[in-house]
């Protein structure tokens, strides 16, 4: 297992207060995604987004790691190859967590994005309407760097690099239903890459992985991390 591709979700980060999307309670069970997760929704009405975004960045920036994301930090501090950590969460609780180099293919809720000029940026309180991108002066194009519906996620080209690449490509709360991230066990498995499935329960997609562990996030992460480290055999 020389080189350990890492796929993470919300699962991850549903134990330190994170809502997840898909679940029965998830974030879309409660809020129009059209709305609040789209161009067009920001287009519509900016403020019900920023208001959304603004809700959401507040629990980021309280939010704490937990033993899950404390796990992967160790485990690319003690594994002798290569661990590469790609996340769809826009949380930065992987790098809280001590994790470096955290491949964001969803973008980041403590960052800013100009709709007009493309700039991008560290922003961490409120947003609104009237905040102005530093790079053009634009004012009411401001918005939360986070990939929407309908857009391209970001850094793609660098992970199929790194899925090319792998020997253990590994799964961790997420449903795997949303694409193209969806397709990445279907990329690996074609390259005869072993899989990985670390997650509450199954999902949909989990007769396309060669192993399962299930569980919170909390108990099975940790567990994945010492089998790998102990150079155990998957069940």
């Amino acid at each position: 297992m020389d080189h350990i591709v890492i796929l993470t979700g919300a699962g991850i980060s549903a134990e330190s207060g994170m809502g997840t999307f898909r679940d029965k309670d998830g974030l879309w069970t409660k809020v129009n995604l059209e709305d609040v997760a789209t161009p067009e929704g920001f287009a519509r009405n900016p403020e019900m987004v920023h208001d959304f975004y603004n809700q959401r960045r507040a629990g980021a920036r309280t939010a704490k790691p937990n033993a899950a994301h404390e796990a992967l930090a160790a485990l690319s501090h003690e594994h002798p190859g290569k661990v590469t950590l790609v996340t769809q969460n826009v949380d930065n609780l992987h790098e809280a967590g001590g994790s470096q180099g955290v491949i964001h293919m969803h973008g980041e809720l403590l960052r800013a994005l100009c709709a007009g000029c493309g700039h991008q940026w560290l922003w961490l309180d409120d947003m609104g309407l009237e905040d102005t991108c530093p790079a053009c002066d634009a004012t009411g194009t401001v918005r939360p760097d986070v990939v929407w519906f309908g857009e391209m996620p970001y850094h793609m080209e660098r992970i199929y690099a790194e899925l090319s690449d792998a020997s253990l490509f590994v799964a961790i709360g997420t449903s795997g239903n949303v694409y193209p991230a969806a397709g990445f066990v279907s990329e690996a498995r074609m390259r005869g890459v072993t899989t990985v499935e670390v997650n509450l329960e199954r999902t949909e997609a989990s007769r396309l992985f060669d192993h399962h562990i299930l569980g919170p996030a909390t108990q099975s992460v940790p567990r994945f991390v010492s089998q790998v480290l102990r150079a155990e055999e998957f069940q």
